[in-house]
């Protein structure tokens, strides 16, 4: 964790803008300085893109511009390490590439947290190799389970064994961490059970580490977060995923036509509602992120919900609707459409 602070509005850096943003109110509203609070957001580094997107949008602002002697906090430590933060109140959103589970939804309860489930995107998980790699455009399924299943450990480890025409290379795996949504996620998909893994790849919580990774060795494959691939198209080549219908790439039209996978998924924020009702200056920020999203998912790289959806989120965020339509459960093969209905049951 890195605790700073700021005499000089005009000097941040990414980071520090992006969560220095979030503390301060505009000028015009009605809440002073002293009803102001410290606004606290962990979680997945798959939305991290979007927040940080949002935060720079806010900081932005002519209102928000005096910006001085400010303590902020700052920590992104996965889906399921933001969780952890937020059931026992040390946070006030978390970003989330996957649903809240049972087990965190029990965390909650038992410190009684209540939240706000907001879905905010949608994700098309890319499974990468370098460009050097001339050998695979696409792989099925079974073939990217031969290659992650925690029994690939130490005995799946050339590319030929994923198929013979394949070259006898080393293959080198770069994915997430296990605190990670996307790891989550992803073994579920592709292995059949949340957090089912061969343990002997490179594993980082930064994204951007994956990314170097594969873009370093040729004979490396990876997964992450389609935004991540976006940003990096010239030192990464997308797999097409085929499960059972031909090879398909990520793509928005892909995502939205239901086409891509198992590996579209939503993608969340969640917000402490208590600390949102005592908070003006966190309930006005969550209602500028919803506000703003819809068009920087696009810039930043992700696919946007349709317009019904973030209207749904407003309402439901303005009424205080808390809890989950998910029912701790895992959310595979889950389409823009599902979404929609799942969310209407807050309307």
């Amino acid at each position: 964790m890195k605790i700073k602070v700021f005499n000089d509005s005009n000097n941040f850096t990414k980071v520090v803008m992006a969560i220095a943003a979030i503390t301060i109110m505009p000028a015009c509203s009605q809440v002073t300085s002293k009803d102001i609070q410290p606004i606290k957001i962990d979680g997945s580094s798959t939305v991290e893109p979007i927040t940080q997107a949002v935060l720079k949008a806010y900081g932005e602002q002519p209102e928000n511009k005096q910006i001085k002697n400010l303590t902020v906090e700052d920590d992104f430590s996965g889906t399921g390490g933001g969780f952890k933060k937020f059931c026992a109140g040390e946070t006030d959103i978390n970003a989330a590439s996957r649903p809240i589970s049972t087990q965190e939804m029990q965390a909650c309860n038992k410190n009684q947290i209540r939240y706000v489930e907001l879905p905010i995107a949608f994700d098309a998980i890319t499974v990468v190799v370098n460009p050097r790699n001339t050998w695979t455009d696409t792989l099925t399924v079974s073939q990217l389970t031969k290659m992650w299943e925690p029994n690939a450990k130490n005995t799946v480890v050339r590319w030929n064994q994923i198929d013979p025409s394949y070259p006898d290379r080393r293959l080198n795996l770069f994915g997430p961490d296990k605190r990670s949504g996307t790891f989550d996620y992803f073994t579920q998909a592709i292995v059949g059970q949340a957090k089912a893994s061969r343990s002997d790849y490179v594993f980082s919580e930064d994204d951007e580490a994956l990314v170097n990774g594969v873009a370093q060795d040729p004979n490396a494959l990876g997964y992450f977060g389609y935004a991540y691939y976006q940003q990096n198209q010239d030192k990464l080549k997308a797999v097409a995923i085929n499960n059972g219908q031909g090879g398909v790439l990520p793509s928005p039209e892909t995502v939205e036509n239901n086409q891509y996978q198992p590996l579209a998924r939503p993608l969340f924020i969640y917000v402490n509602a208590k600390r949102a009702q005592e908070n003006r200056a966190l309930e006005e920020f969550v209602e500028f992120y919803l506000k703003k999203v819809p068009e920087l998912v696009t810039e930043v790289g992700y696919i946007p919900l349709p317009e019904e959806g973030y209207h749904i989120a407003e309402v439901q965020f303005q009424k205080f609707e808390v809890g989950t339509v998910f029912d701790g459960k895992p959310q595979i093969d889950l389409t823009i459409g599902e979404m929609l209905r799942k969310q209407a049951k807050f309307e």
